[in-house]
């Protein structure tokens, strides 16, 4: 199916942008999530009216999301959870936990918007974490685990 993206798309393409993909990522993902539309006729013909408008909405959300980057950029954010004697824990911290420890600093972030690497902390101690706030502005936070006893 061929799609127009309404805004940049990892490993896809920016806006504007006509590309062949799946039946099924465009209709279960990229045009639910308004990512993209069918590439009709009179829609590559809307979508050429509307253009300025377009990429004026996305270099909106780019700057917003640069701003908020540069105050999130190398921030410490404290995460406790019960943990044994040996700085093991017993359960992990998620980017769910982490996204909630940001939003409680005031940072509000999505828990999607956290990439963990290597999966769920699970020992006490200083992690490196990304949050990607936009497709082009990733920025790396701390994260201080520590461990409170059962």
């Amino acid at each position: 199916m061929q799609v127009i993206l309404m805004e940049k798309v990892v490993n896809l393409g920016n806006l504007g942008d006509v590309v062949r993909v799946k039946d099924g990522y465009a209709r279960n993902f990229l045009i639910p999530q308004r990512k993209a539309r069918r590439a009709t006729a009179t829609a590559v013909a809307e979508f050429e009216a509307k253009r300025a408008e377009l990429e004026k909405a996305a270099g909106e959300k780019l700057a917003a999301a640069q701003a908020q980057g540069e105050k999130l950029n190398g921030l410490t954010v404290q995460v406790s959870q019960k943990a044994g004697v040996d700085g093991r824990l017993f359960g992990s911290v998620t980017n769910h936990d982490i996204a909630e420890a940001l939003t409680k600093k005031g940072f509000p972030v999505e828990k999607a918007q956290i990439r963990m690497p290597q999966g769920p902390l699970k020992v006490t101690g200083d992690h490196a974490v990304s949050v990607a706030l936009h497709t082009d502005v990733v920025v790396d936070v701390t994260v201080a685990v520590q461990g409170e006893q059962a």
